[in-house]
């Protein structure tokens, strides 16, 4: 059985990554070993012992608030308006972090 797996990271500044897949955006902060994820599903934090394969993972997910309410059960999808957001949140942000990472390089380099 064949799967199409799609996933990139990019280290934005130091200890700070963005994660791109086919799910959506992720924006990582920490080091090896500890670190906090904002993503699509929500806060995930992570602690572990690198290189051993133990790990602790926790999450926190984003709610809706349909499951909450009854008269909103019948409507069909829930609108997650959020999660559009916070993908765009994240591109500005490393964006932002990006083309400043790119300037300071084009200048230690001399270019003008």
């Amino acid at each position: 059985m064949a799967y199409l797996r799609l996933f990139r990271r990019v280290h934005v500044a130091p200890g700070l990554t963005m994660n791109l897949s086919k799910s959506g955006p992720s924006l990582s902060v920490g080091m090896r070993g500890a670190h906090v994820t904002v993503g699509r599903r929500g806060l995930t934090r992570t602690v572990g012992l690198p290189g051993t394969g133990v790990y602790y993972t926790s999450r926190k997910g984003w709610h809706s608030g349909v499951h909450s309410g009854p008269q909103f059960a019948q409507a069909g999808q829930p609108v997650r308006r959020h999660h559009y957001v916070l993908g765009c949140l994240l591109f500005l942000v490393a964006g932002f972090f990006g083309l400043a990472l790119l300037g300071a390089l084009l200048q230690a380099v001399g270019v003008k």
